[in-house]
């Protein structure tokens, strides 16, 4: 327990490197100890996300302390509900559908641009004004004209929910919520913030008939509130709120870290920026990209996927076995809990050579062609794979693009420490010198941060 706590990801790593592609880890002090298995190899992973995933339930701890934060969303919710709010939200996470966003994502990554200039154009926080450029984008797709206050919320409260949950998934005996402990009470408050802000936007939504801000009818709680279909009955105003806490916590949080680390790996690995740069250059011709360009770009999501297979936002997907099963040649009986790693699995040996390495060619069709399906699942899989997985490559695409454009990036750290919870992201800032991308890299100013 000491070293999941203290290094959770190494842990992983040793565990597959010293005892091989299933792993069972007994954890905790004597009469409290859990036993956890994981799985590590791509064909156990496809068997415990897809192929078998009816014996892998989301019912575990943590999933359950998630249910009891953010609500009975998407992201949490079981059985009959998760098939029905699927049923009623798929239409609205469609590549064509996404596409209506592209102009307010790239809208919020010129005003953060501006900002940079503003503040002398030398340096940034990626990490930092990834994650606010991420609420910003969340906050305007889903609230509008609303996006302003709702974005200064979701920053104050949304990281403190998430270490919150997290902690309380972790401890083998924990208080009831109830019990006013510092820890407790701020939780409650930071929730109770959010719920007011949900609540009063949707009932102003319903109140408007849809026509609410200057998008009207197209931003996406509009859009969920008249979300059909012919066998569902729609969202009531309590569902509306959790999966507009599940929308605010995933579109925001994995979003960023994947950001944040696209453009480290590219300001360390100046040969990828300039070639990368020149391909968006050679489509665009400088002018704002659009959804129709982003077929053309195939080196920039190479980048892209290989920034997340290094990076995986979820470094963990956690199961429940509701049924004996065999994985990987070895029993896992019912009532276990399985992990699944991207983490470990994207740094697998078997799948990819000198897996440390940045090499966005290995995402070429014909290297892709032999690989296990599961060697690469950032954004999970079989059933519960990730609803907004479109809309979460458009932002990524677009913004670097944009990005690309107007900067070259460099003068990062060779080493970012990393911190685990909900999903990973950089434990402190990633400070990296900015230049105007006609300017050679060796001409960057220092950082001003």
């Amino acid at each position: 327990m000491l070293d999941l706590r203290r290094d959770p990801l190494e842990t992983y790593e040793r565990a597959r490197k010293e005892h091989g592609d299933l792993v069972r880890i007994v954890a905790g002090l004597p009469g409290l100890r859990t036993k956890i298995y994981f799985v590590f190899s791509a064909d156990g992973a496809q068997q415990v996300l897809a192929s078998q995933s009816a014996n892998f339930r989301k019912d575990d701890a943590f999933s359950l302390e998630m249910r009891e934060t953010f609500g009975n969303g998407l992201l949490s919710s079981l059985d009959d509900d998760h098939l029905r709010q699927r049923r009623l939200l798929s239409p609205l996470f469609t590549k064509k559908k996404v596409a209506d966003y592209a102009d307010a994502i790239c809208d919020e990554v010129d005003a953060l641009c501006d900002q940079w200039e503003a503040d002398g154009g030398a340096g940034a926080d990626l990490n930092e004004d990834m994650s606010r450029l991420t609420v910003r984008m969340i906050t305007r797709i889903l609230f509008g004209a609303d996006a302003e206050e709702a974005a200064e919320v979701v920053r104050r409260c949304m990281p403190a929910l998430s270490t919150y949950t997290l902690r309380r998934g972790l401890m083998p005996v924990k208080l009831p919520r109830s019990v006013p402990t510092p820890a407790n009470r701020r939780a409650r408050a930071a929730q109770a913030e959010l719920h007011a802000l949900c609540d009063r936007l949707i009932e102003q939504r319903r109140r408007s008939g849809g026509t609410v801000g200057e998008q009207g009818a197209d931003d996406l709680l509009t859009l969920l509130i008249n979300a059909r279909s012919d066998e569902d009955t729609p969202l009531n105003d309590r569902e509306l709120r959790d999966q507009v806490l599940v929308f605010l916590l995933a579109g925001s949080d994995t979003t960023a870290t994947s950001l944040t680390f696209a453009l480290y790996l590219l300001a360390r690995h100046r040969e990828v920026q300039d070639a990368t740069r020149a391909e968006v250059l050679s489509v665009l011709g400088g002018r704002r990209p659009a959804p129709a360009d982003l077929d053309a770009l195939p080196g920039l999501e190479r980048v892209l996927k290989e920034a997340m297979r290094l990076y995986p936002a979820a470094p963990v997907l956690i199961r429940r076995a509701v049924r004996a099963t065999v994985v990987e040649g070895r029993a896992i009986p019912a009532g276990a809990y399985v992990y699944v790693s991207p983490w470990v699995t994207h740094r697998h040996p078997s799948y990819w050579p000198q897996p440390e390495r940045f090499d966005p060619e290995r995402f070429r069709p014909e290297r892709e062609s032999g690989r296990s399906r599961y060697a690469w699942f950032p954004l999970g899989g079989g059933p519960r794979s990730c609803i907004g997985n479109h809309f979460a490559m458009l932002q990524m695409k677009l913004t670097v693009a944009v990005l690309l454009q107007r900067y070259r990036f460099t003068g990062v750290a060779e080493e970012v420490p990393l911190e685990t919870g909900v999903t990973i992201r950089a434990a402190r800032s990633v400070d990296c010198r900015l230049a105007p991308a006609d300017q050679s890299s060796a001409d960057a100013l220092p950082t001003s941060r």
